[in-house]
C-alpha cells in the first residue's frame, strides 16, 4: 500500500526554508519518494488548521519506505536546519486497501 507524508509548516526564516526544502528534496529519491504537492495553504475549508503557510505531500511505495526515509541519516541530519527554518507538523498516512 502506498504511503504519504503531509507536512504543514509556519515559516520562520524563508532563506533557511528554501535551503531545507532543496536539501530534503535531495534525500527522497534514494527511498522512492515522489513530491506530489508543494504549495501554500488557501485556508481551511472546514475546521481549523494550525499551520496555514506551507504544505508538502510526498508519496512513497510503502509505509516502510516512508519510515526508512524519515529515519535515514541523510534526512535526520537536516533536523537542525528544519527547526531553524520553520515550525512543522508532519503526518504519515497509508492508503486503504
Amino acid at each position: 500500500m502506498a504511503a504519504f507524508f503531509v507536512s504543514q509548516a509556519r515559516i520562520k526564516d524563508p532563506e533557511k526554508m528554501a535551503e531545507y526544502g532543496r536539501r530534503a528534496g535531495e534525500t527522497l529519491a534514494a527511498h522512492g519518494g515522489e513530491l506530489v504537492l508543494k504549495g501554500r495553504s488557501g485556508g481551511a475549508l472546514l475546521g481549523d488548521s494550525p499551520h496555514e503557510h506551507a504544505t508538502g505531500i510526498v508519496r512513497f511505495a510503502s509505509m516502510a519506505a516512508l519510515r526508512n526515509w524519515f529515519d535515514s541519516e541523510a534526512y535526520q541530519a537536516l533536523a537542525p536546519l528544519r527547526e531553524d527554518a520553520c515550525a512543522m507538523t508532519m503526518l504519515a498516512y497509508e492508503t486503504a486497501e
